[in-house]
């Protein structure tokens, strides 16, 4: 069960197949018609707070990512708020790194709360789930307009079938633990809309 981790210990690697269980057992993967951030609506979704809820969970997944990225010369990692707070947290930690968030404002993303990228700073930009990348693009912006270097992103889930990890741009590698090909549609185009089935927005 996802409430019941086991023995207190160090951190185990985790293989692609036990985390898409921990997102079965912990009700991470969802069912049924989902508005997405991106704005195309969905017949599943992947609400990865739950499974990032249980401290020994994330320090595993934040563990198993910042393998990905060993070789990469960075100095920081930054994650769009919400949902790459606390993976950025986990990913840092493991490289021994500083961690930061963005914060939505009316022009796109932002640094707040004090935070600063230095010109020059080289930077991973990480989320819990990715679509179409939307959100980690607009952090990367962020770090970008500060003079910052995006030299890697990374994600737990890559929803597009993976897609979003094979269109790299300028030579910045993308990174994902798993790869689910789930099916999204523009509303106009939505098979759930047709069928009137109510419009979720999960993150509600």
């Amino acid at each position: 069960m996802c409430g019941s981790p086991g023995p207190l210990g160090g951190v185990v690697a985790i293989k692609r197949a036990e985390i898409e269980r921990l997102l079965i057992d912990c009700g991470a993967l969802l069912r049924g018609h989902f508005l997405l951030t991106s704005g195309r609506h969905a017949d599943s979704f992947v609400q990865c707070s739950q499974v990032l809820q249980y401290p020994r969970y994330a320090e595993r997944l934040g563990a198993e990512l910042a393998e990905q990225f060993k070789g990469i010369d960075a100095d920081t990692v930054v994650g769009p708020a919400m949902g790459g707070i606390i993976l950025a947290y986990e990913v840092a930690r493991a490289l021994g790194l500083r961690a930061m968030f963005t914060e939505k404002v009316p022009e796109g993303m932002r640094f707040r709360r004090g935070f600063h990228i230095k010109s020059g700073e080289k930077v991973i930009v990480v989320e819990d789930v990715v679509t179409t990348g939307g959100s980690v693009a607009k952090a990367a912006q962020a770090v970008e307009e500060l003079g910052g270097k995006v030299v890697a992103m990374g994600a737990i889930v890559d929803r597009s079938g993976g897609e979003w990890c094979r269109s790299e741009e300028e030579g910045v590698p993308r990174r994902a633990l798993l790869t689910l090909s789930l099916e999204s549609y523009p509303p106009e185009e939505c098979p759930m809309c047709r069928a009137g089935a109510p419009l979720v927005l999960p993150k509600g």
